[in-house]
């Protein structure tokens, strides 16, 4: 799809991953609506990008503040484009911890509330928006891309919550594109490894083990910039479609 002249949403847009994808959609001539609940750090993002971007602060699971990220969007153009990067957890824990302590139900929820829940209702009411468009020449209207994890596919021990939660992100890929073929919407999924956001890159020094260990190459974490690359090739490749895409080194998580 020809982003030229488009807008798009980018939830968690004022983070690691969401601001790479920020500055490099803006770069393809796209005008973005940083969407995050950091209404500040948005705006700071916001300022730096100057016409290109506004900040929205706002909660995924809040249908007012979706709307409005929609409406601030469409003041720029056709929103043709969603990149859904907000989520998180809470802490991780094993299903029974020491002592036999069962994990805590209400960070478990609260995890997929922040990750699966909230991309799909985000989805959910930006879709229909994008639906409103005229197709282009290949019948498209616009592409949602969402943000898992590998903790979706093999998430280590003590990741319970956090790989369930990614792992639904994955499994609405394929139904959610083709619920949205009708309308002209492709929907593909990035699921990355470890990268060196600055919360990660923040996090280095109380972790045990080199979170990298396991890259087999470039033997190293992944860029931030790399993962907004990937998602600048789904919306420029008008047949990628229905699919989750690794974006890892070919790291493969072990059990611990």
């Amino acid at each position: 799809m020809n982003m030229q002249g488009r807008s798009a949403i980018v939830t968690g847009g004022a983070g690691g991953l969401g601001a790479a994808t920020v500055r490099r959609l803006v770069e393809n001539g796209v005008r973005v609506a940083i969407f995050d609940r950091d209404a500040l750090r948005a705006g700071d993002l916001a300022k730096e990008l100057g016409d290109a971007a506004a900040a929205v602060g706002g909660d995924v699971n809040n249908d007012d503040d979706v709307r409005a990220a929609i409406e601030a969007a469409r003041l720029f153009g056709p929103l043709s484009i969603l990149v859904n990067v907000a989520g998180g957890g809470v802490g991780g824990g094993r299903t029974v911890g020491r002592g036999g302590v069962p994990h805590d139900k209400d960070s478990f929820v609260l995890t997929m509330e922040m990750n699966a829940t909230g991309t799909f209702n985000v989805t959910r009411l930006v879709a229909a928006a994008i639906g409103e468009n005229e197709p282009d020449e290949n019948g498209q209207r616009g592409v949602v891309v969402n943000t898992a994890s590998i903790a979706g596919m093999e998430g280590k021990s003590g990741q319970v919550a956090y790989g369930a939660a990614k792992a639904a992100i994955l499994g609405m890929t394929l139904p959610m594109a083709r619920d949205l073929a009708p309308m002209g919407i492709r929907v593909c999924a990035i699921a990355p490894g470890v990268i060196g956001t600055p919360l990660m890159l923040g996090a280095l020094e109380h972790l045990k083990e080199d979170p990298a260990a396991g890259v087999v190459f470039p033997k190293r974490m992944g860029y931030p910039e790399e993962y907004a690359i990937l998602v600048e090739s789904i919306i420029s490749n008008p047949y990628l479609n229905g699919e989750n895409i690794r974006l890892d080194g070919a790291l493969r998580f072990t059990a611990k």
